[in-house]
């Protein structure tokens, strides 16, 4: 899988980056999704230090991922039972 060079701008800060290729668009939409949570934090609370804001832009957006993220359900497989139910069905009437 092939790398590429990003040069990622977070909070004014640029950062080089190399990542795989096929999640070259995801870290950039994740950096941009960072610098919208800083502008919004900046705009409606007066704090200016980057490194508070980066702070709670990081549990913002962690909270927001969480919250969206589908539990995952599993479905029960009763192949198995069932088999050994049917199997046992069997011996029973065998039996009488």
């Amino acid at each position: 899988m092939s790398k590429v060079a990003l040069k990622i701008n977070i909070a004014g800060r640029s950062y080089p980056l190399n990542v795989p290729e096929a999640e070259a668009e995801a870290v950039n939409n994740a950096a941009a999704e960072i610098n919208k949570a800083i502008d919004l934090l900046r705009k409606n609370y007066a704090v200016n230090d980057t490194q508070d804001l980066l702070a709670m832009s990081a549990l913002q957006l962690l909270t927001k991922a969480k919250a969206d993220a589908k539990p995952t359900v599993l479905e029960p497989n009763y192949a198995d039972i069932e088999a050994a139910l049917e199997a046992l069905k069997q011996d029973l009437s065998n039996v009488q």
